[in-house]
């Protein structure tokens, strides 16, 4: 493979974390890419839940949680940077009379593909009024990478990806996540070498 090949985008993909990739943050991590670019990347680490249910980050930022559906959900650990700082992963809401491209929420990422994440209060409290997105997952802290690294790890085999599948993250018990993306590539995880190949 040539040094100078065409660039490619994973934003809307899961990386996955290769056996061998032993770090107690990204370990069996599945990584929701919420955009990449020639700056570098960025995105939420989607099964490893904290010790904290989301009714208590609620009250944290003193606001009740009426949500019956959200009461049994985890804060998730997003990742390593900002870990203080809560990051909530959405399907698309649009206001009514707003354009398709304009979030309801006044700090949110758009990513191609259907999904939002927004880092602004709003959305926390539309969610305590018992309304807001639907589907979410909330996470403290997220992952970064900075430019070309995600690349260099691509290409030490620390990672697998594939196109991601939204019904992973929001419909899929969290300790099967892992195995489930692999399931997207076709694979399991005893198939998967500790080592990387060189032919």
């Amino acid at each position: 493979m040539s040094g100078d090949s065409a660039p490619f985008n994973l934003t809307n993909h899961f990386l996955i974390a290769m056996p061998g990739l032993d770090d107690a943050m990204f370990g069996k991590s599945v990584v929701y890419v919420c955009e990449h670019s020639a700056r570098g990347a960025l995105g939420l680490v989607i099964n490893k839940p904290a010790d904290m249910p989301l009714p208590a980050l609620f009250e944290k930022i003193d606001l009740p949680l009426h949500r019956a559906d959200l009461v049994g959900q985890r804060v998730f650990q997003g990742g390593p940077v900002q870990t203080e700082r809560g990051f909530v992963l959405h399907e698309s809401v649009v206001a009514e009379g707003q354009g398709s491209d304009e979030s309801l929420y006044s700090s949110t990422m758009t990513i191609p593909g259907g999904l939002e994440m927004t880092t602004s209060k709003d959305v926390l409290e539309a969610l305590s009024m018992g309304s807001g997105p639907k589907r979410v997952l909330v996470s403290l802290g997220y992952s970064a990478w900075g430019e070309g690294q995600l690349e260099t790890e691509l290409g030490e085999n620390s990672w697998l990806t594939v196109v991601a599948d939204q019904s992973l993250i929001f419909d899929t018990p969290v300790e099967q996540r892992y195995d489930r993306a692999l399931g997207l590539l076709g694979l399991e995880s005893w198939m998967i070498s500790q080592q990387a190949g060189h032919a």
